[in-house]
């Protein structure tokens, strides 16, 4: 008997394959519908990928839409950028790109023929006011005196409202539904508010605005939306959706299905919190490297791959929980780590003279670009009597187990030769300036040399023929042994989070490095050439991440 594979389906999609079977929608069609008020941060790659990634697996289509229904916070450079993230994400919205503006003329014959149906009223309640009438948890709401308008009077105000004839905030259309529901977002929700404010698609032409709880069910309708995907936070909001698209008579109704937000650990992704750091220039915008925002992880040098490796591990699921950010970390180490080349910068360099090797002598070695991954190939790395090294690979009175370099012993340079220091000089402070090695022309990498063996390998970079590129390293902008908020509200930000590094010694071949290309730097990291400040004679690295992390995945039972 022939064994069958389990197929291990999340809730969602068993959702889906029950709708299918029943013959609910022959298709799928999913959207991801962002409000065009700031930048996409890491959860909404979650979004986006579990939209798209379901459209793709049905053979549906997936539908990238603005709910620019508030045009008070909304800035096409928001649009601009989250258009340009969702296709970096690789999710292919083909040419189904569209806007709740293009529907403002839908939704106000929807609310029109609510008020004909007397499920919509007028109301001249204040803000304050209908907050005040609407009740509490253990207490039902109370009734607007408003609340029982003729029809004609309604239709009568509600086109006042469109022409202008009211200030902001003077009236609002409400649905009338029932004050004394168990759940308050049934309690007589406004649905309309004036607005007297241009927008940025529909420039002057409305000066009233649709709510976005009754925008959002009728845009999934118009578009033949089949699963209208979100977060928890809109469960108690489902009643309100269905009650719009069975109200205003959709034949084919969409299906809102909510699933739990992605939390990372020690990360800020509020936009007030974002906006008031840009401000104050504390990072150098939305797209700074220590944040989260897709445009800040694509520039730090994260990959479409390693963001979607870190969504399937998150999974999806009801339940709300956090993830660690090293989780998300692993994810690019284990995208990169057989991808790119591993090259050699020295971050904090001494300089290394081998006295007797010949002084205008420049000979080009054969390295290995990934030790792991020989397809990649080799390339031609140039050598001679003057190098550097890190700092940190030469210790003047080294500790037990310490096997780099140190006044009488051996190591081997990289893809070179062994090297032993003979000497060193300091300067006034004590700082080490120089150091001087002897090197044995037997040893090069790769001639079979066995006669000894020594314990340390160092990196390394020629000095005649180095580049000099700018380095920043990253820690987590948030002070994690505080956690990210105080007492007040405010940040708790880490005072060491960036450090700059300038005239950083890396290899020539750097010099081909493009914006956004990524390296490994030998025992430093993974590093990728900023895509902002970066020109093509001063060269930016950000950190991406470091080699190794704590971070281990759970086994699989």
């Amino acid at each position: 008997m022939e064994e069958k594979t389990a197929v291990s389906r999340n809730f969602i999609e068993q959702i889906i394959d029950t709708d299918l079977a029943e013959g609910k929608y022959e298709t799928i069609c999913t959207r991801f519908p962002p409000e065009p008020n700031g930048y996409l941060h890491i959860g909404h790659a979650k979004s986006i990928l579990l939209n798209y990634g379901l459209a793709k697996k049905y053979g549906g289509r997936f539908n990238l839409r603005f709910d620019d229904t508030n045009p008070t916070k909304e800035k096409t450079e928001f649009v601009d950028s989250i258009i340009a993230d969702v296709k970096w994400l690789g999710a292919d919205f083909e040419d189904r790109l569209f806007f709740a503006s293009n529907y403002f003329d839908q939704m106000y014959e929807a609310a029109v023929k609510l008020i004909k149906k007397g499920k919509a009223f007028v109301c001249d309640l204040s803000a304050e006011e209908i907050r005040a009438y609407r009740g509490t948890l253990t207490e039902p709401g109370k009734e607007s005196p408003y609340r029982n308008r003729s029809i004609e009077e309604n239709l009568e105000l509600f086109e006042n409202m469109k022409n202008g004839m009211y200030e902001d905030g003077a009236k609002v259309l409400r649905a009338k539904i029932d004050m004394a529901s168990p759940n308050i977002n049934m309690r007589d929700p406004v649905i309309y508010r004036v607005a007297h404010m241009s927008h940025h698609n529909t420039g002057d032409k409305w000066c009233i605005y649709p709510m976005y709880d009754f925008a959002h069910p009728i845009e999934d309708a118009i578009e033949g939306v089949t699963h209208s995907i979100c977060t928890l936070e809109f469960e108690d909001h489902r009643p309100l959706y269905d009650w719009v698209v069975r109200e205003v008579g959709y034949e084919h109704p969409p299906k809102q299905i909510e699933f739990a937000k992605l939390y990372l650990t020690n990360v800020v992704t509020g936009k007030r919190y974002i906006k008031k750091l840009v401000e104050e220039g504390i990072v150098d915008g939305w797209d700074d490297p220590r944040l989260v925002s897709i445009a800040a992880l694509r520039r730090r040098g994260f990959t479409p791959e390693s963001i979607q490796m870190f969504v399937d591990l998150c999974g999806i699921s009801k339940s709300q929980s956090s993830v660690d950010y090293a989780m998300l970390e692993y994810c690019i180490r284990e995208d990169l780590k057989m991808k790119r080349p591993r090259m050699m910068a020295v971050l904090d360099p001494v300089k290394l003279v081998i006295d007797n090797y010949p002084e205008d002598q420049i000979e080009y070695l054969d390295v290995e670009l990934n030790l792991e991954n020989p397809d990649l190939g080799m390339r031609k790395v140039p050598f001679g009597r003057e190098l550097y090294i890190d700092r940190e690979d030469f210790m003047e009175n080294p500790p037990k187990k310490y096997f780099r370099l140190f006044p009488g012993n051996e190591v081997r340079l990289m893809g070179a030769y062994f090297v032993k220091c003979v000497s060193f000089e300091k300067d006034e402070a004590g700082n080490v300036t120089e150091i001087h090695c002897t090197y044995d022309p037997e040893t090069k990498s790769g001639s079979g040399f066995t006669g000894r063996k020594v314990k340390g390998t160092i990196h390394w970079v020629a000095a005649k023929s180095a580049l000099r590129v700018t380095v920043r390293l990253y820690e987590n902008i948030i002070d994690e042994s505080k956690g990210v908020y105080n007492e007040d509200g405010s940040l708790n930000l880490n005072p060491n989070s960036l450090t700059v590094l300038n005239n950083c010694p890396v290899e020539p071949a750097f010099a081909d490095a493009k914006p956004y290309d990524s390296f490994q730097f030998v025992r430093q990291g993974y590093f990728c050439v900023d895509a902002k400040d970066s020109r093509e004679d001063a060269l930016v690295f950000n950190r991406i991440v470091s080699l190794k992390s704590s971070f281990r995945l759970p086994k699989a039972e």
